[in-house]
């Protein structure tokens, strides 16, 4: 070969990858434009019509509440959804998503209320029609604001026709299961201890309670023995303790444990002159007798004067502490019994418990059971009552102290508030500190503390026996053996909860939400009429909530019923049973025909095992029988970076809108597939940072697909399977065990374990291997040789299968890289993915070629020292040696070369990889050097041969 030869410039002779596709990715500015086009196709609509007549796959979406922008746990569980239906839609089902939004109820009355006071307006002032408008219109705001976040996240999602609990068709629909309960006479009127909101002034269920930590005043309280079956009783006090102050005024009765061992205790002080009283407390409870003695006098004691069990305490009688400072109310001078109570424990306190039926769930219960009633002491604003003899008050005490305050008032509790003084008065105020940390509960919407008040409400029994057999919780703890639950935690979180629940208190003393349309007799029953319920059915189904009021009342009652007999009841239902019943309307109405009833998934964060699970497995058992889901599937809450609670008081929230302006939609998508979401997750700047370096190697991956298949012809080019060289055959391997263990992933919905397959065959299975291997025969093989062909075909092939894989969690990207190379083809997300041929798995291959990437990496990791001292600039340079032991069967030395990437491979006998520098020249194209190149810039054999028919074809 001459110099001129030596000395050309070959770069145009070399197959370079070719593509328009940026390695800069712009989502936040790219996204929208592809959005609008998917809009502008109706790609969802188009997606129903050829997945039509398939198998089909129901995520029922659970309804977010329409009151405020969307947060990163909304976003997270929202492309969880997103993800479920994609991936079911790729295996070819037709899985339709329509999504909803909860529209009633007190937190979008509660703004609403917001905006009054602000302009000092009383929502009691304003015509009831009037205000629910104003909270329809607020939530209709919310949901087209939401609705618009929900799209940019790149969600397909039937967003033109979501379900609302506010549409007529909705309401009716509510109020229709509801008349199943009132003709089945499934539910009842009774008086209970409630969650309470002294500041919304209605009940609560336990899902819209948060808990928080406080500190509380303890006090011990001392209630004079009168009466007792154990003589040397009567005179000593029995002694309470607390946390609690105010409701000590209602206390109606004592409760003991019958098995708890108790002490009568003598107390003593010499610095007081001796006795100090004598106090019946648990034996094991004395740690805390002496402490409050103490409290006495510095010097107290106490003595253990007898001992007895709680069971010889029946019969007992005590006088409230205050009856003498409330001579003349029959209420307190009649004596409080001490009852037996199996709830009673000496963990805490003294052994003994007050028990007032009008603020607690086990004090109701056991004071029932004597007869003893509540006296609703407390308003719905928290205060006592006006005409309760002194602490309804409006005047002033003589020590100046207001006694007329709300019960929930730190001060009215305090050590030296109207309680607590007025125990000391009586003398019966042992100790009382305002030390006591404890967990509270709070209205997750005010934010305030709630309190248990006894009210009259409207109740599901879940223990009364149902017509076809069996009670409400007997049905739904069955159908929760049958349910799956994801992860399998939730069955016993849910069942625990269920096992436990009291009755379902339906009812709430509100505005804006569906009425309880019933009519009620004087003696307290309701009728249960099929054709009144029919007439109020489709009277709101023509006007909404605002049908049932009262000039209507005889329209409804008809002309068999006498309207004068019936009261009309005011309270709206919870919106627990709203939501509880939207599986009837999606899925079982026929406005969307796509859905069908019972759903395949319900997806939720975990918090709803308390909700929307359960209002919905309650209902659906009581009407149908059997749960509306098959599966279960919670996700845990997302967390700050440094694990804490997100709080927008400590300036440590990610708001999701913040962040696809910042990164794009496909980054959050990303973040949100590739945590753990079974468990409480992290998101910050730091964890977006690394998100976003992992989806610029798969970006990096499909743009190196891209340029490689340019100008690629399947007809020409292909070349099947089975005539490949083992590595593009091992390639397939790899990807047919991918395709596998993807399927598994969106079986198990384990959609981050999906998110790192994905992500670690791109990178070490394709960039790392394939692609760092086969860049010298695509780049300088002859573009007909059968081993160029056989690179560009299995390139195809993972490209096909990988930008389907990619296609739900990167919806945005995917469908660039689909358009880049098939402008013509429409979009990718109505693909469906491939079936991968089953020979492609090849055990034996698998096998050879593990082990020859584990030599590969011994390899590389021996050239390392080398190049770091700049002996070798590349792999290229270097001849290796290695184990004969080591390298499997069947690869020549010139195969491992190529393998390695290496100037040359040889075999000896040992263990150790070494590595020496190559003498040989480099070839001018290729730039490998062998020892056919006769001087550095002359060409290899293969490259001369190229070359030369590129010459004679120009």
């Amino acid at each position: 070969m001459s110099d001129d030869q030596a000395q050309r410039d070959y770069r145009d002779t070399v197959f370079l990858p070719k593509t328009d596709f940026p390695m800069k990715a712009g989502l936040p500015q790219k996204e929208p434009g592809i959005l609008a086009r998917w809009q502008q196709e109706k790609l969802y609509e188009r997606l129903r019509e050829t997945r039509k007549g398939r198998e089909k796959f129901i995520l029922h979406d659970g309804p977010p509440y329409a009151n405020g922008d969307m947060h990163i746990g909304h976003a997270l569980n929202r492309i969880l959804k997103d993800m479920v239906v994609r991936t079911q839609s790729a295996l070819g089902k037709d899985a339709p998503f329509v999504p909803g939004w909860d529209c009633h109820g007190l937190p979008i009355e509660w703004k609403v209320e917001e905006q009054y006071r602000k302009k000092k307006r009383n929502k009691d002032e304003v015509p009831p029609a009037e205000f629910r408008a104003e909270c329809r219109e607020y939530a209709a705001h919310w949901v087209d604001v939401q609705r618009e976040q929900l799209k940019r996240l790149g969600l397909m999602a039937d967003f033109d026709h979501p379900y609302l609990t506010m549409d007529f068709d909705s309401e009716a629909t509510i109020v229709g299961e509801l008349m199943k309960f009132v003709e089945a006479g499934n539910i009842y009127r009774g008086a209970k201890p409630v969650m309470w909101s002294p500041v919304e002034k209605t009940a609560l269920a336990e899902a819209e309670v948060e808990y928080e930590d406080i500190t509380s005043t303890q006090i011990d309280v001392a209630f004079e023995i009168v009466e007792s079956p154990i003589p040397e009783l009567v005179g000593a006090h029995a002694v309470i303790w607390t946390t609690t102050p105010w409701t000590i005024p209602v206390n109606q009765a004592l409760a003991y444990g019958p098995d708890v061992q108790y002490v009568l205790l003598d107390a003593f002080s010499d610095d007081l002159g001796g006795t100090l009283g004598r106090y019946v407390v648990a034996e094991a409870c004395i740690p805390h007798a002496e402490k409050f003695v103490k409290n006495q006098a510095e010097d107290g004691r106490v003595e253990v004067r007898s001992r007895f069990s709680g069971a010889d305490l029946e019969g007992s009688l005590a006088r409230h502490p205050m009856h003498n400072l409330q001579a003349q109310s029959d209420f307190y001078r009649r004596p409080r019994p001490l009852l037996a109570g199996d709830f009673v424990t000496t963990d805490s306190g003294t052994g003994l418990v007050h028990m007032a039926p009008d603020h607690g769930e086990d004090d109701f219960a056991l004071c029932r059971t004597a007869g003893l009633e509540p006296v609703f002491a407390v308003m719905d604003d928290g205060r006592y009552r006006d005409d309760w003899p002194w602490l309804g008050a409006d005047d002033l005490d003589t020590d100046g102290k207001e006694r007329r305050r709300a019960v929930i008032n730190p001060n009215f509790n305090a050590p030296d508030g109207p309680i607590c003084s007025d125990l000391a008065d009586a003398g019966a105020l042992l100790s009382a500190s305002a030390d006591y940390k404890h967990s509270y509960p709070h209205s997750w919407r005010s934010k305030a503390k709630v309190i248990y008040r006894c009210t009259p409400q409207w109740f599901v029994p879940m223990d009364r026996e149902l017509d076809g057999g069996g009670t409400l919780r007997g049905r739904a703890l069955a159908e929760i053996d049958r349910v799956d639950f994801v992860p399998p935690r939730g069955e016993n979180r849910l069942r625990s909860m269920l096992e436990g629940r009291p009755d379902w208190v339906l009812s709430r003393q509100r505005a804006w939400g569906v009425p309880i349309t019933l009519f009620v007799r004087a003696d307290g029953s309701y009728l249960q009429d099929p054709a009144v319920n029919a007439r109020v059915v489709d009277a709101v189904r023509a006007e909404g909530v605002d049908a049932w009021r009262e000039d209507r009342k005889g329209e409804f009652l008809g002309s068999d019923h006498d309207p004068a007999e019936f009261e009309m009841v005011s309270d709206i239902l919870d919106v627990w049973f709203d939501s509880g019943c939207t599986h009837v309307f999606t899925l079982e109405s026929g406005r969307w025909p796509e859905q069908r009833w019972p759903a395949d998934l319900y997806l939720e964060g975990s918090d709803q095992h308390r909700g929307w699970f359960q209002s919905s497995l309650l209902e659906s058992c009581a009407t149908r029988g059997r749960a509306p889901y098959d599966q279960v599937l919670t996700h845990g809450f997302t967390m700050a970076a440094d694990g804490r609670k997100m709080s927008k008081s400590l300036g440590n929230t990610v708001n999701p809108l913040t962040v696809m302006e910042q990164y794009g939609a496909d980054i959050v998508r990303l973040w949100a597939l590739s945590v753990d979401f079974t468990e409480d997750h992290r998101i910050g700047d730091e964890i977006l940072k690394g998100v976003g370096d992992q989806y610029r190697k798969l970006r990096n991956t499909f743009r190196y697909l891209l340029g490689a298949l340019g100008g690629f012809d399947y007809e020409a080019e292909a070349v099947d399977p089975a005539d490949m060289p083992e590595l593009e055959r091992y390639v397939l391997d790899r990807l047919a065990r991918l395709d596998a263990h993807l399927r598994h992933c969106i079986a198990a919905y384990d959609f981050d374990a999906y998110v790192r397959a994905l992500v670690d065959f791109a990178n070490e299975d394709l960039s790392a291997f394939f692609f760092d291997i086969r860049k010298d025969r695509l780049y300088c093989d002859a573009p007909g040789s059968l081993e160029r062909r056989a690179t560009r075909t299995a390139f195809d092939i993972v490209f096909q299968a990988l930008v389907r894989y990619a296609a739900p969690v990167l919806v945005f990207t995917a469908e660039e890289v689909w358009n880049t190379r098939f402008p013509d083809r429409g979009s990718i997300h109505l693909e469906e993915w491939h079936p991968i041929p089953a020979d492609w798995q090849d055990d034996a291959l698998a096998q050879k070629f593990a082990a020859l990437r584990d030599l590969r990496e011994d390899v590389m990791e021996a050239i390392e020292p080398l190049r770091r001292e700049k002996t070798i600039r590349s792999g290229l340079e270097a001849e290796v040696t290695v184990p004969a032991g080591a390298v499997p069967d069947g690869f020549t030395d010139e195969q491992l070369a190529e393998l390695f990437i290496t100037a040359s491979v040889a075999r000896e006998q040992g263990e150790a990889v070494s590595v020496t520098p190559t003498d040989n020249a480099k070839c001018g194209r290729c730039w490998r050097l062998l020892p056919e190149v006769p001087q550095d810039g002359a060409l290899c054999d293969r490259c001369e041969s190229v070359v030369a028919g590129m010459d004679a074809a120009s």
